[in-house]
């Protein structure tokens, strides 16, 4: 599915606050004092590392909103794969504004093509198997609205955005319902008829219980990929499956030969190392 943007209405409030959090009380006031008001720049944001790209239209609107006369010219769009000297965009305009905004654009550019770099080296490591990759609600307060695109930049899904569109009944919520038919009971009469539930189980134990509940997908946590393999064996189609738990670039491939549908994994938005990326002044060839 081509991945489609974020509309602007939705990502401006996060840049227009990261730019006031930067331009404090009295804005750039060394860029001010040293950048001649009318000096003109073009500069070139630049791979360092190979990766993918994610978080343009952010950066993009990191130097408009400082001055709507700086002009972005994407090279590399978002999901895209780069590797060191590539041109993801040049930028054009007052030298000022393009300077002022840098960091700001960087920020976000850099985090959000490290979450789209992790999540591709995922979705690369479980071919040719059926599982998708998947992100959890383990995001950075305030951002995951798009970091939940940098992982779909980076070929991977999304798992629910908050608590309020699918029912996940996890471990704290069976033991103070009591027991797991409890809980699940009470989440269908509860339901909408569009939500989803999910019930996380730890065991085969539990599993079996699950079986003939009113499901929709159920969390198989922490499981090694041998129990795994066992337990889509009971499901059997009857739901989709979910691994999560500890899961890694080394460890997601045999995850993934188990036969479960999804794996979740929250570390690709709370612990992403950022891809390198630089503003340099641009030299065409």
């Amino acid at each position: 599915m081509p991945l489609t943007s974020l509309p602007e209405i939705m990502i401006e409030p996060l840049v227009r606050d990261a730019l006031l959090e930067d331009l404090g009380r009295a804005g750039d006031i060394t860029t001010d004092a040293i950048i001649p008001q009318n000096l003109k720049w073009k500069g070139a944001l630049i791979a360092r590392q190979v990766g993918t790209v994610a978080g343009l239209d952010l950066a993009r609107l990191a130097f408009r909103l400082i001055d709507p006369a700086v002009t972005f010219t994407v090279k590399k769009p978002d999901g895209s794969k780069v590797k060191p000297k590539d041109v993801i965009a040049t930028i054009a305009g007052p030298a000022r504004a393009i300077i002022t905004a840098e960091r700001v654009a960087l920020n976000f550019l850099s985090h959000l093509s490290g979450i789209a770099t992790e999540t591709q080296k995922l979705v690369q490591a479980v071919k040719p198997h059926k599982a998708r990759i998947c992100c959890t609600r383990k995001t950075t307060p305030g951002l995951r609205l798009v970091e939940k695109y940098a992982v779909r930049a980076g070929g991977g899904s999304n798992h629910r955005f908050g608590l309020d569109d699918a029912l996940l009944i996890k471990d704290n919520h069976i033991a103070a319902a009591g027991d797991l038919r409890t809980a699940v009971k009470r989440a269908r009469d509860a339901a909408g008829h569009l939500v989803k539930i999910e019930l996380e189980v730890d065991s085969l134990e539990q599993l079996k219980i699950a079986l003939d509940l009113p499901i929709d997908v159920v969390l198989l946590d922490n499981m090694p990929p041998v129990v795994l393999k066992k337990a889509v064996a009971l499901v059997k189609g009857r739901f989709l499956t979910e691994a999560s738990g500890r899961v890694t670039v080394d460890t997601v491939n045999a995850v993934a030969a188990s036969g479960v549908d999804l794996i979740s994994c929250g570390w690709i938005t709370h612990s992403a190392p950022i891809l390198d990326i630089g503003l340099d002044e641009f030299l065409s060839p």
